[in-house]
């Protein structure tokens, strides 16, 4: 009967418990959120985006920084694996990240990838730009900064 009862007031406390802000606006006093991606694995790929997206729809204030070989994802052309749908939503990771762009959310890659890749500034998708390391030092002293790593 205990065990009836307490399981009873869990289920009460959650759905009382508000249901996150979908599409909110940014969160006053809430933690920023730098997601660094580096691999190239397009299921890694989509899903640090996904939880980046899940942030800024909470209302967290995000930003992603493309390095290594994850900066590929930020080509106007990206290679053919970043554009392939996944299951089970049929969503690319370079599909989400034109999403998050559309969203606001600032996509760069980093100071080192272009001259170190084939690739210049003119590569890049519309809306992607290149991060200085004093513009990333300023948002990592940051001590509120949280920073998701794939």
């Amino acid at each position: 009967m205990k065990q009836i009862v307490l399981s009873g007031l869990v289920l009460m406390a959650a759905l009382a418990a508000p249901a996150p802000a979908q599409d909110a606006a940014p969160l006053p006093g809430a933690a920023p959120v730098l997601t660094v991606l580096t691999r190239e694995d397009p299921q890694t790929q989509l899903m640090a985006l996904i939880l980046t997206r899940a942030s800024a729809q909470q209302g967290v204030p995000v930003r992603v920084l493309l390095c290594d070989k994850a900066g590929d994802l930020a080509l106007a052309q990206p290679p053919e694996a970043a554009t392939r749908p996944l299951a089970p939503r049929n969503m690319s990771p370079h599909g989400l990240l034109e999403t998050l762009i559309e969203d606001g959310v600032t996509v760069q890659v980093c100071a080192i990838y272009l001259p170190n890749s084939p690739h210049s500034a003119e590569d890049l998708h519309s809306g992607i730009g290149v991060a200085t390391p004093p513009e990333i030092a300023t948002i990592m002293a940051d001590p509120r900064t949280r920073f998701f790593t794939f």
